[in-house]
């Protein structure tokens, strides 16, 4: 048995479910008996699953994604992977950086993103400031 007290438009209704019997239910406001009828729920749809004996091909496999060997006695840009806004920049030119060492923070779908050096070196040229809008693949840094 479960009790409630309802206040609707300033009047006040204690309310008690008794028993439920199949869509029936027996409820008592404020002293007054009713038999209260529920709609009856849908009965369940079990959708049947239906299963091929065809099997799909494998998918080929993806060709490599080849990139040049960055050298080390080179210039590189260290590109945006995908569009954002640049939150935070860790490094000045002149700054010497270690292979993944976080130069910059990249704020893309709402969530943060460290974007690390891809070689050790120098920077030599930061091609961003902070607060403003990049594209994918445009060049943040140079790292010589």
């Amino acid at each position: 048995m479960k009790e409630y007290k309802y206040k609707i438009n300033g009047n006040t209704y204690k309310v008690t479910i008794g028993d439920i019997e199949e869509n029936i239910a027996h409820v008592e406001v404020n002293g007054t008996m009713y038999k209260v009828e529920m709609e009856k729920a849908p009965k369940a749809f079990v959708k049947p699953v239906v299963r091929s004996t065809y099997t799909t091909p494998a998918p080929a496999a993806p060709a490599p994604i080849v990139k040049p060997a960055a050298t080390s006695s080179g210039k590189s840009g260290v590109k945006s992977p995908l569009p954002g806004v640049i939150l935070d920049i860790k490094i000045n030119v002149g700054d010497e950086v270690k292979r993944g060492q976080t130069i910059i923070i990249l704020e893309a779908m709402k969530m943060e993103n460290n974007i690390n050096a891809d070689k050790d070196g120098k920077i030599t040229a930061i091609n961003v400031s902070k607060g403003e809008s990049v594209l994918e693949g445009t060049d943040l840094v140079i790292i010589e």
